[in-house]
């Protein structure tokens, strides 16, 4: 079967053959579990975890005994979201994010609002940056938390993390931030920044699906979540869980690829993203989502004006892209970060994301570019002549 090119690297990567090739060993030859200390199949194991433990904090600038080991992104949010809860819930418990944050983290804290939880969700320019000034003004005596996206998924958007990590400090709250789609795009220093929790995931750095990390800040003072999951203890009594060894073996190659070879792939995936840029902005009644600069450099989020983008990926069978919105069989929903940047829903539903990633090609990138085009001026040229789909096709239902 012919597959389609590859453009949605945001919502999951390929797992590089080197990743893979790290892992194989612990499916088979050391398959022990890394709590069976008595014996030398646990003790493989366990060496095997602690040595990914080592390399995931060497990438973001942290020690090995600050990261935690997790099933994945969304589980790393609820634990920094409801561990937090859990720890401060007695005294009274605040927390602020945006609007435009990853589900992960809004769902949790909309349960936590039915049990008590005081929540501000903090609005974002028309490029989907959060104001550091209103974080500010929105700290209060009980607030606890306060979770930002590094750089958004759906339009690029990177915050800016070091002022608001500036912000907390001085403020004694907690700050977390979900890096699940910037880690490898840009130098991430959790010291320098003063991070208190930040959330990865492997799926997204070209690791194996199931298995993510959380750090958490360990020295002056040391962070302490209440538990999610117990039973036996793993992971300092944090996360209990037998450990996925094959998949931490696998994040741990990840990042050790991604400190080495992550700024020249970047600096490509820039190349190919300023090509994008500048070929759709020919694209008549179209617009760019998000910051074009301080972006992530693999993301490309479009608006097509009067082309609603379900019909527009049925057209571009040979392309694997995403749409700016949750889409089902009978309706599409404007996603909830374009509205917030002020698109209208019309606009919303209109929108295309492209993800580059370390297997994208030039070639690819240009076929991409002209296949795109050609299908939005055919779809405007049946638009004009009024075939039985124009009515859908210029957005005139929502």
């Amino acid at each position: 079967m012919h597959k389609p090119t590859y453009f949605d690297y945001h919502a999951s990567t390929p797992v590089d053959p080197r990743v893979l090739e790290s892992m194989m060993p612990y499916f088979t030859e050391h398959f022990g579990n890394a709590s069976s200390k008595q014996h030398a199949f646990g003790w493989s194991a366990d060496f095997g975890v602690e040595k990914a433990r080592k390399q995931i904090a060497d990438l973001l600038g942290a020690t090995a005994q600050e990261i935690v080991f997790t099933s994945g992104g969304t589980e790393s949010n609820n634990m920094v979201i409801m561990g937090v809860w859990e720890s401060f819930r007695d005294q009274g418990c605040h927390f602020i994010t945006t609007q435009v944050e990853h589900k992960a983290i809004l769902e949790p804290l909309h349960y936590l609002e039915t049990h008590g939880a005081k929540v501000t969700y903090l609005p974002v320019d028309n490029e989907g940056h959060v104001r550091p000034q209103d974080i500010a003004a929105a700290i209060r005596p009980e607030t606890r938390l306060v979770s930002v996206i590094y750089g958004n998924n759906e339009i690029g958007t990177i915050n800016p993390i070091d002022d608001i990590a500036e912000i907390c400090t001085a403020k004694d709250v907690l700050f977390h931030t979900d890096a699940v789609q910037a880690l490898g795009k840009m130098n991430i220093d959790v010291q320098k920044t003063k991070i208190d929790l930040l959330s990865i995931s492997a799926h997204k750095i070209y690791g194996p699906k199931g298995v993510g990390a959380l750090y958490i800040r360990k020295r002056s003072p040391r962070i302490r979540l209440h538990p999610l999951m117990m039973g036996g203890g793993q992971e300092r009594g944090i996360r209990s869980g037998t450990l996925n060894v094959p998949g931490i073996v696998g994040l741990g190659k990840s990042c050790e690829i991604l400190k080495i070879e992550g700024p020249a792939e970047c600096a490509r995936l820039r190349e190919y993203q300023n090509y994008m840029f500048q070929e759709f902005s020919k694209i008549p009644d179209s617009l760019i989502n998000g910051d074009l600069k301080n972006r992530l450099c693999n993301n490309i989020s479009i608006t097509i004006n009067g082309i609603r983008s379900n019909f527009l990926i049925s057209a571009l069978k040979d392309m694997a892209i995403s749409t700016g919105s949750a889409c089902s069989t009978q309706s599409v929903v404007p996603s909830y970060v374009l509205m917030a940047i002020g698109r209208s829903e019309e606009e919303a539903v209109s929108t295309i994301r492209f993800g580059l990633g370390r297997f994208t090609t030039q070639n690819e990138v240009e076929c991409g570019v002209r296949t795109f085009i050609s299908a939005i001026e055919d779809l405007r040229k049946k638009s004009r002549l009024g075939s039985p789909s124009s009515e859908a096709l210029n957005g005139s239902h929502i």
